[in-house]
């Protein structure tokens, strides 16, 4: 993918059998090195890149990675490649600032493992909506201190990473390390891509290529699942965006920042969650019945908090019948289950009577989240 952008990559082939291993590393008749691909980062430090060379050296080492695992991942694939002539390492790395809304490129000159140890890292902002200009990829490699000719090359590769960035819909594309070889030539040694969740119904044409990849980022669990079936189910607000912790305090947040808030909240109290959780936009009675019973069927949970930020696109009352009809559904007591209950804002007087009826406590918008989630500190 990054060569049809004009980058240079190290000679290999991907292998799922120590002989193929063996076949590739005779095929490129020189050193090699096996990497394990594994969805996750620190490969070095695990373990899971090796050196080879010689083809009895690269059995040795294919046998070793097939028969390992790399951080809880097991080796099912391996990259064989050439051996580099390494004359200095680069770190480049493209993310999306959600605070600047707008793309960062980050540089340095301490490439390969330990690069966040790094004092001097060169930043470069690029607008997500506009055209990229060639100055940032000059910017970057002036920082890093190249000139003349190495300044252009460097400033070309970082371009065509914006360009890569921005068509496969990335929040991260992270080269690791930009390899300037002995002959003056600049490779990419490994590349680490992370696609955004809501744009992958685009990049299609993408997952197709990276079939391996494909599998990961389908992979759900049957809690996410069943929280996707509910939240497709109606097209009325949001109840979805499950994800599992094993913790037995079954959260029901608001969604967007207000949900990362009073999750931080919750830890910074000692408390265990069992799962994040976004809703809003008004969802209906029966999507939070539902959301609620799923998120209490977990047998580690024992307690819920409802919170939710100051609201007015959402109905207090609605999210209260919807989270008291699914604690009864599940034969409980919400007196016993709920230990929070602080969605201010739209209906709320209405909401309030629900919870009066179950002598369910309402926190207005006069307790603030912090001192919302002070109440469950006490009361477990």
């Amino acid at each position: 993918m990054l060569k049809r952008h004009g980058l240079q990559i190290p000679e290999g082939e991907i292998v799922t059998t120590t002989s193929d291993a063996v076949a590739v590393t005779e095929h490129l008749a020189r050193p090699v090195v096996l990497k394990a691909q594994v969805p996750i980062g620190g490969r070095m430090k695990a373990g899971g890149i090796c050196f080879a060379e010689t083809p009895d050296t690269a059995r040795e080492a294919a046998e070793n990675l097939f028969n390992s695992e790399i951080r809880g991942y097991p080796v099912t694939r391996v990259l064989v490649e050439e051996k580099i002539a390494v004359q200095s390492e680069i770190f480049l790395g493209l993310i999306y600032d959600t605070t600047a809304r707008s793309g960062i490129v980050l540089g340095s000159l301490s490439g390969g493992i330990n690069v966040e140890e790094s004092d001097a890292i060169a930043k470069s902002p690029f607008s997500t909506h506009l055209p990229t200009p060639d100055f940032v990829g000059r910017e970057i490699a002036a920082q890093l201190g190249y000139t003349g000719k190495d300044l252009l090359r460097l400033a070309k590769v970082v371009t065509s990473l914006i360009h890569c960035f921005l068509e496969w819909d990335a929040i991260l594309l992270e080269i690791n390390p930009l390899v300037v070889t002995t002959d003056g030539h600049l490779l990419i040694a490994d590349a680490h891509l992370e696609t955004d969740d809501d744009a992958l119904y685009r990049q299609q044409q993408l997952l197709d290529q990276m079939p391996c990849s494909k599998v990961f980022a389908g992979q759900t669990s049957e809690f996410e699942k069943r929280a996707h079936e509910i939240d497709s189910a109606d097209h009325r607000g949001v109840a979805g965006r499950l994800i599992e912790f094993e913790g037995n305090l079954g959260l029901l947040m608001g969604g967007g920042g207000a949900s990362m808030t009073i999750f931080d909240a919750v830890l910074n109290a000692g408390l265990k969650p069992a799962n994040y959780c976004e809703i809003g936009g008004n969802p209906s009675v029966n999507k939070v019945k539902e959301l609620t019973k799923l998120i209490m069927g977990q047998p580690s949970v024992q307690h819920l908090a409802v919170i939710m930020n100051v609201v007015s696109n959402t109905r207090t009352d609605l999210i209260a019948r919807g989270v008291v009809k699914g604690i009864i559904e599940l034969g409980l007591n919400p007196q016993e289950v709920i230990t929070v209950f602080r969605i201010p804002g739209s209906w709320e007087k209405e909401g309030q009577a629900i919870l009066d009826r179950y002598r369910i406590p309402f926190l207005s918008r006069e307790t603030s989240i912090d001192e919302a989630v002070d109440t469950i500190k006490w009361q477990s």
